[in-house]
C-alpha cells in the first residue's frame, strides 16, 4: 500500500501498525474531534427514505440556509462534492489566465488541479521562521496590535491576546505592486488559513490584491474554526468583486468527511458555469440534508469555537517542551511541527507503539523530513499524543 498523499488514511495507518482502523488515534486530518453532530445524524436519519429519488439538482434549501449564513442570495452559493470538487471548477478558470500566483508550501489538492488544466504556477514562498513564542498573541512577527483590540491586564496578558490567532502579513510574501504582474492576465490562489502552516490573513491586506489580480480564488477550509469575532473571511466582499472565488468546507468543522460536502462563494454568472461542466447530483440527498442541519446547529458552533483555542493552546505548549520539536503558531485546528527527528521515523514509531497517526510532510516539498503536522483533539487525546512522543523521542 502506497504511503498515502493525504491525512486520514486509516488503512494504511492500521497495516502499518498492525490492528484494525478503528483502534488508530487520527492527528493526522484535522478534523473536530466534536462531530459529527447529532443534529446532523438525526436529519440522515430522517432522510433515509430520500434514497429513493435523485436529489434536488439545484439544492435550493442547502444554498439558502447556506446564503443566510454569510447573508447572500441562494444563487451565489453552489454546493460541492467537497470543496476538492470544486477546486479542480477553479482550476479550469485560473487555466485561462497566463499565470497563478500561489503560496507555498501550498495543499497537495492545488497542485492537482493546477496540473489537471496545465496552469503555470508562480511560487510565492512562505517563511517557516519557527515561532515558539506565546502562540496565539498576535503581532509577534507583524508588529500588529491584538484582533481584539483590547491591552493586557497589569501583571500578565489579556486573554483575548493570549486566544487570538498568529497573523502573516500576505504583502510580505506577494508582488506589491501592479507593474510587476501582466495585469488583467494573472491569478492567485489563496490558503487562509494557510494549510500546512496555519498562519492567518489579514482580510484588509487581501483586498487590495483583488484590484491586482484578474481572478483571486481564496481556499478558506479552516476558517469557520475561528471565532466570528477573529475570522478574515472575504465571503463578504464576493459581491462586490466579480473576479473572487471563496472555497469553504463543511467536512472539517463538523465532523464529516466521509460525506464529501463542500461550497463555494461567487458571481452566480460562474457558478452556473461551473454546473454546466461538472456531473449531475454532485451531492448526495444525504449529504445535503446533514449540511443543512450542521451550519443551523449554532449550539456545536459555540462548543467548538470555545473548545479549539485552550486545547490548541495545551498542545502547543506540550510539544514546545518535547527535546528536538519546535511548534509554530497557527490560527487554524492543526499544529505544524518542525524536528530534529525524520518525521516518518516519528510516524512509524507511534503507530507501532501507540497505534497513534500523525501527518509527515512528505507530500510538501519545502517541508520534506523536517516537519510533521498534528490535528488539535481533546485534551485526553492530545495528553496521550504528547506521552508517545516523548516515549519515541527518548530513544
Amino acid at each position: 500500500m502506497n504511503r498515502p498523499a493525504h491525512g486520514g488514511n486509516l488503512a494504511w495507518a492500521a497495516a502499518k501498525a498492525g490492528c484494525p482502523p478503528s483502534a488508530i488515534l487520527d492527528f493526522s486530518a484535522s478534523i473536530s474531534p466534536f462531530g459529527p453532530p447529532e443534529s446532523a445524524l438525526a436529519a440522515i436519519q430522517a432522510h433515509l427514505c430520500d434514497l429513493r429519488a435523485y436529489p434536488d439538482p439545484d439544492y435550493q434549501e442547502l444554498r439558502a440556509v447556506l446564503g443566510r449564513s454569510h447573508h447572500l442570495p441562494p444563487e451565489w452559493i453552489l454546493p460541492g462534492n467537497g470543496s476538492a470538487e470544486l477546486l479542480t471548477w477553479a482550476g479550469w478558470d485560473l487555466s485561462q489566465l497566463a499565470e497563478t500566483y500561489l503560496v507555498t508550501p501550498a495543499f497537495g489538492d492545488y497542485w492537482r488541479a493546477l496540473k489537471a488544466f496545465s496552469v503555470s504556477a508562480i511560487e510565492c514562498p512562505l517563511s517557516l521562521a519557527s515561532t515558539q513564542e506565546s502562540p496565539f498573541q498576535r503581532g509577534a512577527d507583524t508588529g500588529t496590535p491584538p484582533l481584539t483590540g483590547e491591552t493586557p491586564r497589569e501583571g500578565g496578558t489579556a486573554p483575548s491576546q493570549l486566544l487570538a490567532p498568529s497573523v502573516r502579513d500576505i504583502r510580505q510574501i506577494l508582488p506589491p505592486a501592479p507593474s510587476r504582474l501582466n495585469r488583467g492576465a494573472s491569478a492567485l490562489l489563496l490558503n487562509n488559513p494557510h494549510n500546512p502552516t496555519g498562519q492567518l490573513f489579514l482580510r484588509k491586506d487581501i483586498i487590495p490584491y483583488l484590484e491586482q489580480f484578474a481572478l483571486v480564488v481564496v481556499d478558506e477550509a479552516f476558517m469557520d474554526f475561528l471565532q466570528p469575532s477573529e475570522e478574515q473571511s472575504l465571503v463578504s466582499a464576493v459581491p462586490e468583486f466579480p473576479n473572487l472565488v471563496v472555497l469553504r468546507s463543511l467536512t472539517k468543522f463538523y465532523s464529516l468527511p466521509g460525506l464529501r460536502l463542500g461550497y463555494c462563494a461567487a458571481h452566480p454568472d460562474r457558478l452556473r458555469q461551473w454546473q454546466q461542466w461538472r456531473d449531475p447530483w454532485p451531492v448526495n440527498a444525504l449529504a445535503a440534508a446533514a449540511g443543512v442541519a450542521a451550519v443551523l446547529d449554532t449550539g456545536f458552533q459555540q462548543k467548538t469555537w470555545a473548545w479549539l483555542p485552550p486545547a490548541r493552546l495545551q498542545l502547543f505548549e506540550g510539544l514546545a517542551k518535547l527535546p528536538g520539536l519546535r511548534p509554530h503558531a497557527g490560527a487554524a485546528n492543526f499544529l505544524l511541527v518542525e524536528s530534529d527527528r525524520p518525521s516518518s521515523q516519528l510516524q512509524q514509531k507511534l503507530l507501532s507503539r501507540r497505534q497513534i497517526l500523525i501527518r509527515d510532510c512528505l507530500s510538501f516539498p519545502e517541508l520534506g523530513e523536517r516537519y510533521f503536522r498534528v490535528a488539535v483533539r481533546s485534551p485526553t487525546d492530545n495528553q496521550r499524543l504528547l506521552e508517545g512522543l516523548a516515549e519515541v523521542l527518548s530513544d
